[in-house]
């Protein structure tokens, strides 16, 4: 029998991408496992994002929610990636776990 697959890793959002004097919640930085070169981080580029987190109320009969998102870019060459999603992530999903999936793959 076969190990089974993965689909996905998880990665660490570190925090918004920001300069000295401005943060822009648009774009989250993430750390992920086992990459640590900017050569690394460019296969994950286009890769699908999902940031899961519960809520107060259940909505469809789960109180599971999902914010997807694309990886676009690589932030500077320790191997941290940039990401934008469909809607600003909030300041509580800092040093929470995403998943990045790995479709759609460039193969």
């Amino acid at each position: 029998m076969s190990a089974p697959v993965r689909l996905h890793v998880k990665g660490t959002v570190l925090g918004y991408q920001r300069s000295r004097e401005a943060q822009r919640p648009n774009r989250v930085l993430v750390r992920l496992p086992q990459v640590s070169s900017k050569d690394d981080a460019r296969f994950y580029l286009g890769k699908r994002v999902a940031y899961y987190y519960k809520a107060q109320s259940k909505k469809h009969g789960s109180k599971l929610r999902v914010v997807w998102g694309k990886v676009t870019g690589v932030h500077g060459n320790s191997g941290v990636v940039r990401a934008r999603f469909a809607k600003n992530l909030s300041p509580d999903s800092f040093a929470q776990t995403v998943r990045v999936f790995m479709w759609p793959s460039n193969l």
